[in-house]
């Protein structure tokens, strides 16, 4: 008995006291904003666009700075074809609810009744400046490519129409990539067309960066697209490079949405 009340009158053991004692003793912990804040910030690699074991990531060099001097450039236009110079698009022009491709191939609905009959594609060539062999030729060729393709049904039309709303149909590949499949105009895609290949001249083409542009675009075994590429833009090349052999910027962004070949059928008429 003795023994159990000398037991009871020993004073009880506090850990929790001794813990929360040390407690106070503890360090202020180091937060990452206070460690960020010390530090300078360091370069994103995710943001490089040349890899230094990819030569040609190098040479052929994307504008860093494209979304400080245009809105939004990686947003597709439906309407308008954009670029820096021309953040509505071309001024004036109606595109009557059309995309930018079909504003494009509209040029050659010389009825304005949304089919394209290869006599008109031969008049919208003949408009624009080329000579009766290549407006012929391209006539023939045009139709004969887009034709099926832009049906609204399974069967083929005699006439080798080519039906202006179904146009995105028709995009090929081994191309700049500016329409995209639903005919919008990719600014970004555009931009880099004189990023990429623009070496002489920041917002021109000579004629030499354009055939390396048409190889550089060229697709794994895409014939019919490479052959196409190529006769679309020598051809452009043929009838609206400057005086100096360059193929200008301005030039090339008016051939998208179809407002070059009315300044062209202008000047013509003019002339």
């Amino acid at each position: 008995m003795a023994t159990l009340l000398l037991i009871a009158r020993l004073p009880t053991r506090r850990p929790h006291l001794s813990l929360r004692q040390r407690s106070y003793k503890l360090a202020p912990r180091i937060t990452m904003a206070s460690s960020s804040s010390s530090s300078p910030p360091s370069s994103d690699p995710s943001l490089e666009t040349v890899a230094p074991h990819a030569a040609v990531t190098g040479e052929r060099k994307l504008n860093p700075n494209l979304q400080e001097q245009l809105p939004k450039p990686y947003l597709a236009r439906a309407l308008a074809a954009v670029d820096p110079s021309h953040p509505q698009g071309t001024r004036g022009r109606d595109a009557r609810g059309m995309s930018v491709l079909q504003q494009h191939a509209a040029f050659f609905d010389r009825n304005g009744d949304g089919i394209i009959y290869p006599w008109e594609t031969f008049q919208g060539l003949r408009a624009i400046g080329c000579g009766y062999p290549v407006s012929i030729a391209g006539a023939i060729l045009i139709n004969l490519v887009l034709s099926y393709p832009t049906q609204p049904g399974w069967m083929p039309s005699p006439l080798f129409s080519i039906h202006i709303m179904n146009i995105h149909k028709g995009k090929h590949g081994s191309d700049s990539e500016a329409y995209d499949t639903e005919g919008r105009f990719d600014p970004s895609k555009f931009d880099a067309i004189f990023s990429k290949y623009g070496r002489t001249h920041p917002n021109a083409l000579t004629k030499d960066e354009l055939n390396s542009m048409i190889k550089a675009n060229r697709n794994m075994y895409d014939f019919i697209g490479w052959i196409t590429s190529a006769g679309e833009w020598m051809l452009l090349y043929s009838v609206a490079k400057d005086k100096e052999g360059l193929l200008q910027r301005e030039t090339v962004r008016g051939a998208f949405d179809g407002s070059l070949f009315e300044r062209l059928q202008d000047s013509k008429k003019s002339a």
